[in-house]
């Protein structure tokens, strides 16, 4: 399921753009799941990061598409926004929040199937290097290159991250299957490391980060296996 958030204070446009995706999906055999938001403000105060693909008006009431944007690349780096305008000087604008593309209204379905393809696969590849995992009040996307370990606390898992630490309601059964051939192993039954930040093995830890994550007797062998394929070979 592809999510994606409109941002369209014209009831017209946002109903066109809503049949253009569906029109795409059963085309492509593609499914959608669409949010509407009336305007810029409305999207900022409800916003989570769990969108694949942001379509922004840009000339909007309470808060304009540009600013909205802004506050929303900042609570998610990787979310991909398309702006859909009249005003194709808001093009130049759209680099200051990294954004992908834009569209000039009127929309025509031929020039937004060809822009929405090319978004989507551009979203595909930014989360195929992202995890996305639930935390209290709804879910946090995260680099998967940027996690350095995950521990079981409780109910809890605390994603230790270089943004800092993150707690999510999410298994780490779940987290270890959604990362399968990344680079992640398991040291013991509470903790998933992710083997390109294990600095040293030091008194039957894996040292991650200055933290000493204790290697269980029964997932040593896999666990230095694991390690000794992500550094090229060799023997610990």
């Amino acid at each position: 399921m592809i999510r994606i958030a409109i941002a369209e204070d014209d009831p017209q446009c946002f109903t066109q753009l809503e049949q253009y995706i569906g029109d795409y999906g059963r085309e492509t055999g593609r499914a959608f799941q669409i949010t509407h938001y009336d305007n810029g403000e409305d999207l900022v105060e409800r916003y989570r990061p769990e969108f694949d693909l942001i379509l922004m008006d840009v000339d909007m009431p309470f808060m304009d598409g540009m600013t909205a944007a802004g506050y929303v690349r900042r609570l998610d780096p990787e979310v991909v926004i398309v702006f859909v305008t009249n005003l194709a000087q808001y093009a130049i604008q759209g680099y200051s929040v990294n954004a992908l593309d834009y569209i000039l209204k009127p929309v025509n379905y031929f020039s937004f199937a060809q822009r929405l393809g090319r978004a989507l696969q551009y979203a595909k590849k930014r989360e195929d290097a992202c995890l996305t995992v639930p935390v209290k009040g709804g879910a946090v996307k995260l680099k998967v290159d940027g996690i350095f370990y995950i521990e079981r606390l409780g109910r809890q898992l605390m994603l230790h991250t270089r943004s800092g630490i993150h707690a999510s309601t999410a298994t780490l059964q779940q987290v270890e299957e959604a990362l399968e051939g990344r680079g992640f192993a398991r040291c013991n039954k509470g903790y998933l490391v992710n083997l390109a930040y294990v600095d040293a093995i030091q008194d039957g830890c894996a040292v991650v980060r200055g933290d000493k994550l204790l290697i269980s007797r029964g997932r040593r062998g896999p666990f230095l296996e694991a390690l000794a394929d992500q550094v090229g070979g060799g023997a610990l």
